[in-house]
């Protein structure tokens, strides 16, 4: 069980994208899924979230959405080089800053203007099957660690072996920082309690429902812990077969 998960999840080998071509049509994935994008300056470690909010191949332009937080748009501005990081359905793609951008606010919204990047790095991170869980099966999970003034609480809505993606009740978006490791994250699976260190990856308040989503990816688990993982998932995605055969 476990070395057939290990197989499944093995990460592929980047590819560069280099024709403007393949990179417009990859970055349109970004935009078309408004896919949240994580922007590092080469010189510091905070992190700030932004979104594609506008490509055009033939102007060879593409526009950013306001950083999150606004700190970012000093370094911008001062022309400090940058990388773009986002995930698409478990690929990973990023790139590096292309000139300057300049600050657009004739839409009414504010976004940030420049050339489209030279390259792309295209990185199929994961293979892993990603098993969803019923609404009535929803494990109860907690984010606690020396970044948090307190524990979180949620509930767990998919797993796969590199990471999972979690539910909160409320904005909780002001507590939590994107790229940040929260050292105890831990999941009440059926046999028994998980712990692992997370890295959060994506962070997402729905408004119309107050809910928080998040995606964390495991960092430096155990081997114990991902045996645990790697049990629950092959479970689920039993559970899920089983379904589908009775549903023909």
């Amino acid at each position: 069980m476990s070395n057939a998960l290990s197989v499944d999840d093995a990460p592929q080998p980047p590819k560069v994208l280099s024709t403007p071509l393949e990179i417009s049509s990859n970055l349109r994935q970004l935009l078309e899924s408004h896919d949240p994008l994580i922007i590092t300056f080469h010189e510091r470690s905070q992190r700030f979230q932004s979104y594609l909010v506008d490509l055009d191949r033939d102007s060879n332009m593409i526009a950013l959405d306001e950083m999150i937080p606004r700190d970012g748009e000093r370094y911008l501005m001062a022309g400090e080089p940058f990388r773009v990081e986002g995930f698409h359905e478990g690929v990973r793609i990023a790139w590096e800053s292309n000139g300057q951008l300049k600050i657009d606010e004739s839409g009414g919204s504010r976004c940030y203007r420049g050339a489209l990047p030279d390259e792309v790095v295209y990185h199929q991170r994961r293979n892993a099957f990603r098993a969803a869980l019923k609404l009535a099966q929803l494990v109860n999970v907690n984010l606690d660690g020396e970044k948090l003034k307190a524990p979180i609480s949620g509930k767990l809505l998919d797993i796969s072996a590199t990471g999972c993606k979690l539910r909160f009740d409320g904005d909780i978006t002001g507590s939590l920082q994107l790229g940040q490791v929260y050292d105890r994250f831990s999941a009440d699976l059926p046999f028994g309690k998980m712990t692992a260190p997370v890295e959060l990856r994506y962070l997402h308040f729905e408004e119309k429902i107050s809910t928080t989503f998040a995606g964390v990816r495991f960092h430096n688990m155990s081997g114990l812990v991902q045996r645990q993982v790697e049990r629950f998932v092959y479970q689920l995605q039993r559970e899920a077969r089983r379904f589908d055969k009775d549903d023909i």
